[in-house]
């Protein structure tokens, strides 16, 4: 059995969410109503339902950095992390982290970066060279 992952949240706007989702992220929209869209998130579901974004505040300390909480986000492998970062870079996306290697040489190294869409809501994406270092301590 296959398990997929399914969050939903507030945003502000659809017409802004179904194009940013879309068109920046390369997400395929699923079903939808006046007040909600599904999203395919790289093989998991997003509810986006229209209300007020959970704020979010730079306070998860991870290394010398202080990342948005809450946050959600995706684990890629390295080729693909690399063409969404371009992608966002391409869309002049404002990161509240740019692309970066951290842990380098380490149990666990990884590419992430955050950024926000434009509701507000905080996103990771990490890229592992090895997927099997996910959870590597």
């Amino acid at each position: 059995m296959s398990a997929f992952f399914h969050y939903a949240f507030h945003v502000t706007s659809l017409e802004e969410t179904r194009l940013f989702y879309t068109q920046v992220l390369g997400c395929k929209e699923g079903r939808s109503t006046e007040t909600w869209i599904d999203f395919d998130f790289y093989g998991h579901q997003l509810s986006l339902h229209l209300g007020e974004p959970s704020p979010t505040t730079n306070t998860g300390r991870v290394g010398e950095h202080f990342v948005p909480m809450p946050h959600f986000g995706l684990i890629l492998p390295l080729e693909e992390w690399q063409k969404v970062a371009k992608r966002l870079t391409e869309a002049n996306v404002v990161f509240d982290l740019a692309p970066i290697v951290r842990f380098e040489g380490m149990p666990g190294e990884q590419w992430t970066l955050f950024f926000k869409d434009p509701s507000g809501n905080a996103i990771e994406l990490k890229g592992f060279k090895d997927m099997t270092q996910v959870y590597a301590k």
